[in-house]
């Protein structure tokens, strides 16, 4: 019996980029006003559940930069070089679309972050930043 993969399920099991939302205390509540957080994550779960995992979290720490959305890279924009990036204050539709087309993209190692949102990365103290990234 051959143990080869097939194609579907090699797809199913290549390495992706994963997206982590903040759904905590103050990312996707009302201390955000004018935010419309439910549509924020349908919009980022609808735009990339074929090509990233996205996972809401209950809170990442960081809530002076509320609404947060960490990018991890795949396997392969790991070993390019890329690192897990950090966007704080993501409170309007198009930064959420300029995050949806940078991970389509390739995402960290793979694509250049779009300079916008290089205005949007931040860097979370080290402790928080290793529960992030090690779970």
């Amino acid at each position: 019996m051959s143990r080869r993969r097939t194609p579907a399920r090699a797809a199913q099991a290549a390495p992706r980029c994963t997206v982590t939302v903040c759904r905590g205390c103050c990312c996707g509540t009302g201390k955000v006003p004018g935010v419309d957080h439910e549509a924020q994550l349908a919009a980022l779960k609808a735009e990339l559940g074929p090509i990233a995992q996205v996972r809401a979290v209950n809170c990442l720490d960081a809530c002076e930069q509320a609404n947060v959305v960490v990018v991890q890279p795949s396997a392969a924009g790991r070993a390019a070089g890329g690192r897990p990036v950090w966007l704080g204050l993501v409170n309007d539709p198009d930064a959420t679309a300029d995050i949806t087309a940078w991970v389509g993209a390739g995402g960290p190692g793979l694509a250049e972050v779009p300079e916008i949102l290089g205005l949007y990365a931040f860097s979370p103290s080290r402790r928080v930043r290793r529960a992030v990234e090690e779970g």
